[in-house]
């Protein structure tokens, strides 16, 4: 299948040939936003499915050439993070649905295996931190309280320095 890169998106244009495909990563494995005849992808998703072997990243319509696993590395590190990336792939392979979580101020929302977006709410809100990360008192309790205000639970990954994840469940409690 073929994505084409415009800033941090990947776009499927969805054809004859590959509407199936296309439209089973949506439907079926929860990846991207489908809009008419397009798929788009975060970045992070369409490296996901290009390190997997389903996907194939072209800079754009024209091209012929297909973008090389590092250069798309590079543009996740120097934009978005690689720890995002790795706790992505992480949770993805485990067969977590996952979803942006921004707009409750964390990278990530997490739903059950067996869940999908359109068939309820996310369980939980993944906050992402470096093991050398000095996290703040009053954000780590507002982390806390929004996860606790929107009924999910607070997973803290942890990634360090050789790229292994750390999971801790948070949850709020009164005294």
């Amino acid at each position: 299948m073929r994505g084409d890169l415009s800033d941090e998106i990947v776009t499927i244009k969805i054809e004859e040939n590959l509407n199936q495909k296309a439209i089973a990563l949506n439907q079926k494995s929860s990846f991207g936003n489908l809009e008419g005849d397009v798929l788009e992808l975060s970045i992070i998703e369409a490296f996901y499915l290009m390190e997997k072997g389903r996907l194939n990243i072209y800079e754009n319509s024209e091209s012929d050439e297909k973008l090389e696993s590092n250069y798309i590395r590079n543009i996740i590190k120097k934009n978005s993070g690689y720890a995002k990336y790795i706790v992505y792939r992480d949770l993805k392979d485990r067969g977590y649905i996952i979803k942006t979580g921004f707009k409750y101020g964390s990278e990530f929302r997490l739903y059950e295996r067996g869940k999908s977006p359109g068939e309820g709410h996310s369980d939980y809100l993944v906050k992402i931190i470096h093991e050398n990360y000095e996290i703040n008192a009053l954000d780590f309790a507002s982390y806390v309280r929004v996860a606790h205000g929107v009924k999910k639970h607070l997973l803290l990954a942890v990634v360090d320095d050789e790229e292994d994840i750390t999971y801790y469940e948070v949850e709020w409690t009164r005294p």
